[in-house]
């Protein structure tokens, strides 16, 4: 089959993305508080020297946490292109929305209770996630419609509130557990175990392939509500589903990164210069595009102040501000 001049140029692109997650990832694997030869990065993961430092430091500590990474950035990158989709804003985002908040005030909540609730922390950040979105969503509609300047008000109103209650949750935690938390809440992917990455990573592959499954409807409704429908798009259906995904997109994130800003908002924004507004090559790229991002950015974090450590949601926001004033102005300019 022969592909298109315009198929064929988004193919190569999305190659090239990939291809640079590689060398990023093998960046990564060499920077850090020791600073590995790419000769010591692929010993150590192929195991050609097992049990030695270089052996351990890529393979049990760096190589789990930029998948990690890599999971997440994918994650809050897909989900903020969906976000975006639906209100036909971009400056839509589940930390500018509150969806973060709510997944991190449902998560910390768990690890405050203790016990078997800490083990059912990604379902409670999903049930935040998921309780935060409906209540947005519920304030954002007026006359059974959708209206995005509304709701990312709304959000942000959220987000501002459950700040609060996070610090009020926070002030109930012993004081030699209130720094980690903190960190955490801030963005943290150094903690990180075989087991989550096993939990997290089909979950999150599998909701991205479900989120792609409505691209085609995503392209329809950026003319609009009522156009869609008219086109044949079961509106409800898509926007309750697409709005269920983000939110288990981002309670999957965030039970396990904490709150890391902004990646939901730049990189969809990024990939709409680079592949146009077709979600069928959209989410692809920010899916790409936002593993990339958030592996650099924890490259940044951990080693601009070595040996110790900055959160990654520090160095998200620091990227991801400017991008947003810059949106806001020239969306309602």
């Amino acid at each position: 089959m022969t592909l298109s001049p315009t198929r064929r140029n988004v193919l190569l692109l999305l190659l090239a993305l990939a291809a640079a997650l590689v060398l990023v990832d093998l960046g990564a694997l060499a920077l850090g508080g020791v600073h590995l030869s790419l000769g010591e990065v692929w010993g150590g993961l192929m195991g050609l020297q097992p049990g030695s430092e270089a052996s351990v430091i890529v393979r049990d500590i760096r190589l789990p946490r930029i998948l990690l990474a890599m999971l997440v950035g994918a994650a809050l990158a897909v989900s903020g292109t969906g976000l975006q989709a639906l209100l036909r804003n971009p400056l839509a985002d589940p930390y500018v929305l509150g969806v973060s908040s709510g997944a991190a005030l449902g998560a910390i909540v768990a690890l405050w209770i203790g016990g078997r609730m800490a083990s059912a922390t990604p379902l409670t950040a999903f049930a935040g996630a998921v309780l935060t979105m409906s209540w947005v969503y519920m304030l954002g509609r007026r006359a059974g419609r959708l209206s995005s300047y509304t709701l990312l008000l709304a959000g942000v109103v959220t987000a501002s509130f459950l700040s609060a209650m996070i610090l009020f949750v926070l002030t109930l935690l012993s004081t030699r557990d209130v720094r980690g938390t903190a960190f955490w809440l801030m963005g943290d992917l150094s903690v990180v175990t075989n087991v989550q990455l096993r939990f997290i990573a089909p979950a999150i592959i599998i909701a991205i392939i479900a989120l792609y499954a409505f691209s085609k409807d995503l392209n329809v409704l950026l003319l609009g509500e009522g156009e869609a429908a008219h086109l044949g798009v079961n509106v409800v259906l898509v926007e309750t589903a697409v709005y269920l995904l983000a939110s288990l997109l981002t309670g999957l994130a965030v039970s396990v990164s904490g709150a890391i800003g902004y990646l939901g908002l730049l990189v969809p924004h990024l990939g709409r210069m680079l592949v146009g507004n077709d979600h069928r090559t959209l989410i692809p790229a920010a899916a790409f595009g936002g593993a990339i991002m958030l592996v650099l950015s924890d490259t940044l974090a951990r080693t601009v102040v070595s040996p110790a450590e900055l959160p990654v949601g520090a160095v998200t926001a620091v990227a991801g501000a400017p991008v947003f004033i810059y949106l806001l102005r020239r969306t309602t300019g």
